[in-house]
Order: C-alpha cells, then structure tokens, then sequence
C-alpha cells in the first residue's frame, strides 16, 4: 500500500470524511522521483464542527501519526466541515511553490 493509499485508509476509516482528496505533491519538491513525502489533504467532516483550527489539525495529525514520524516531510491540511466547504464552492488555496534544495530561486 502506498503512503497516500494509508493516509486515505486512515482518514476514511477515523473522520468518516464528507469529501478527502489526497494529493501527493512530493513531485513539486527536491526529492527523488517517484517520493511519496509532501502531501495536500483536504477533509470535510462534520466531526470538525466546534472545533478550532488547531484542534482540527490536531485530529488529522493523531491519525496520521506512524506516518508523521517518518514518512511523511510535510503535510499541507485543510480541515472544514461540510457548510464551510459549502460556503467556499469546494475551493481550498493552492500550495505554495517550494523554495527549499536545489529549486530554490
């Protein structure tokens, strides 16, 4: 199973997310081909409702957390609950463009 494949298992399985989009973004960084290490993830889940931002990212990163440990460098989190992600029209920002290694400019 690949790490994205876990993240998605792991995510389904603990929020019973409205909408999860895994985006694996390894390739828009200084890694080799093929990396599986920076991720976009995007979760609607009415559990979030009440929640702050950080309580939120909390969450994800409790689930994710074998991964966090090791495999994955960086991971870009958008947590909503189902009206937010409504009020948005599904849109959430774009990742920023990496400055890191050897594409930086």
């Amino acid at each position: 199973m690949t790490v994205q494949q876990q993240i998605e298992t792991k995510l389904q399985q603990a929020l019973t997310p409205a909408v999860l989009e895994v985006v694996n973004e390894s390739h828009m960084h200084s890694v080799p081909p093929g990396s599986e290490s920076h991720f976009k993830v995007t979760v609607v889940s009415p559990e979030f409702s009440g929640l702050k931002l950080v309580a939120r990212h909390r969450r994800v990163n409790q689930v994710l957390a074998e991964e966090l440990s090791g495999r994955i460098h960086a991971l870009a989190l958008h947590t909503l609950t189902p009206e937010e992600y409504t009020a948005r029209d599904g849109r959430v920002a774009d990742s920023p463009a990496c400055h890191g290694g050897s594409k930086q400019g």
